[in-house]
């Protein structure tokens, strides 16, 4: 076996960990509320501290990545997955949870910081598309095992089995990548990390998303959402004032940025990742607090998202290596569009068939976005700086889903009682509840499903600015070998005196 199919075994392992991991907390967040008796506040930290800590740490980690060896840290980074796993099944409190969460997302960083790094150094330019094609479909399945599984466990074991089953999965891959993975990174005695950009580049992303979440949960004025709001500003600016002007080996170099394909899909990528990484949550809540479908029943209903993704994702890659990324993503974002819209018109008797097949067609809309926007990004990026370009992508990425579910809360809140609010994504929310806040049980349904429209009706607005954005990402050069995706006459490579030499336009790495 070729080592390129090598690598994509490994890597694609840990990305049905990973897929497994992030669908089966949704389907288990109300019984988890329940059991441990958590607040709102902790359990929406359970989702948002894995997400703070991919977002706040992938770059830096990438950069490490890039110095030290991508084989290195991608091992590391199971290791420190497989702990916190194994704790958070563990847990006795929602704090508890929330803190080996935190754990687990450090280990799911150094992962994500190197798996896009891996593929674009074992694959020649031009079977990245394919590559990436092929890790959709595992993200696809390990997402439909997530919801199976997951709706499986709660119905016959406690939900810490969600966690405990990363254990085996983990272990078995972090010796296979052991053996199978080649170094790929030779370490330059000249390269050195910069901390000080690395602090204030954390503390700065931390601070957006905690300031954004504690918003949401307690109020804009509230201290707790208001300093780490004021603070987010002054960080990121002496961040990149700092980047430009005074560092010797920047984290992220922002001549990156110059290039109109780069930036372009990562602008595509952030509106796309805000439309549509907490639809499946507002889709949960819907079934199981309007519709009261049983928690297995919903979990299929789920699935035909995940199982059209790893459908479509091969061919939306092949079709990206054949076209170009700007007429294969578009598509897939104008049908992702299309159904957001649809979406925002569903009604409490709505049937059930019919958002299924929505689900289905938003896995074929999003097979078709992202192997090829993935491409666009990864292409053209020096050796010596996947990495960063990982990191700059996974930053956006968790970014984009750290504002989803903000978008999401702010607009069912935006119709709701915050007590109501509170009890229904806890899933404790009982008659007593809506009696004591003077709605009827139809009220509240109308209510909610005027915040939960209104949240597929801005996502379908997000999704048509970034299919517009994608379609202006600029024309791609393409030869029989690999896409080269700059235009003749424009721009200049994108290289610093450590980067090694650029992808050449016919060939591979």
């Amino acid at each position: 076996m070729e080592y390129k199919w090598k690598a994509l075994t490994v890597v694609t392992a840990g990305s049905l960990m990973a897929a497994v991991d992030g669908t089966v907390v949704i389907i288990a967040f109300p019984e988890i509320a329940r059991d441990l008796a958590a607040s709102l506040a902790s359990m929406v930290w359970v989702i948002m501290i894995y997400i703070l800590m991919g977002t706040a740490l992938v770059l830096s980690l990438g950069r490490v990545a890039d110095m030290k060896g991508r084989k290195r840290l991608y091992l590391a980074g199971f290791g420190v997955f497989v702990l916190g796993s194994a704790l958070c099944g563990l847990a006795q409190s929602g704090l508890e949870l929330v803190a080996f969460r935190g754990v687990q997302g450090v280990g799911g960083a150094m992962i994500l910081a190197n798996s896009f790094a891996i593929l674009s150094g074992a694959f020649p330019a031009g079977e990245r598309g394919q590559a990436f094609g092929i890790n959709s479909v595992v993200w696809g399945v390990g997402a439909v095992a997530g919801i199976v599984v997951g709706g499986l466990i709660l119905t016959v074991a406690s939900w810490r089995w969600i966690f405990w089953i990363n254990l085996p999965i983990g272990f078995v891959t972090i010796a296979v990548a052991y053996y199978v993975l080649e170094e790929s990174v030779t370490p330059n005695p000249r390269d050195s990390f910069d901390f000080a950009a690395a602090i204030l580049l954390t503390g700065g992303l931390a601070s957006l998303l905690l300031g954004v979440t504690e918003g949401v949960l307690a109020g804009w004025t509230d201290p707790a959402a208001l300093v780490p709001l004021l603070a987010v500003g002054p960080l990121l600016a002496t961040f990149v004032v700092w980047e430009v002007r005074i560092s010797r080996d920047p984290i992220l170099p922002f001549a990156m940025f110059r290039d109109r394909l780069f930036s372009a899909s990562l602008t595509a990528s952030l509106l796309q990742g805000v439309a549509t990484m907490a639809a499946n949550f507002l889709l949960m809540t819907y079934f199981q607090g309007i519709r009261d479908v049983p928690v297995l029943t919903a979990a299929y209903l789920l699935a035909p998202l995940p199982i059209m993704l790893a459908v479509f994702g091969p061919i939306g890659g092949r079709l990206a290596d054949r076209f170009g990324a700007r007429i294969v993503a578009t598509s897939g974002l104008v049908l992702q569009g299309s159904c957001f819209a649809v979406f925002a018109t569903l009604q409490a008797s709505t049937p059930l068939a019919v958002v299924a097949l929505l689900e289905g067609l938003l896995g074929v809309g999003g097979g078709l976005f992202f192997p090829a926007n993935n491409t666009a990004i990864m292409s053209g990026v020096p050796r010596a700086r996947l990495g960063v370009a990982t990191g700059v992508m996974m930053t956006v990425r968790n970014s984009a889903t750290a504002l989803s579910y903000t978008m999401t809360l702010l607009a069912l809140t935006s119709r709701l009682p915050r007590a109501l609010t509170t009890a229904l994504f806890g899933g404790a929310l009982t008659p007593a509840d809506l009696a004591r806040s003077g709605l009827s049980a139809d009220r509240f349904g109308a209510e909610f499903l005027v915040g939960f429209r209104l949240a597929f009706a801005v996502s379908a607005a997000l999704v048509a600015a970034a299919a517009a954005v994608s379609l202006l990402r600029g024309r791609e050069e393409r030869s029989d070998v690999y896409l080269y995706h700059r235009p003749r006459g424009r721009g200049r490579p994108i290289r610093s005196s450590t980067d090694g030499p650029l992808l050449p336009p016919h060939g591979g790495i």
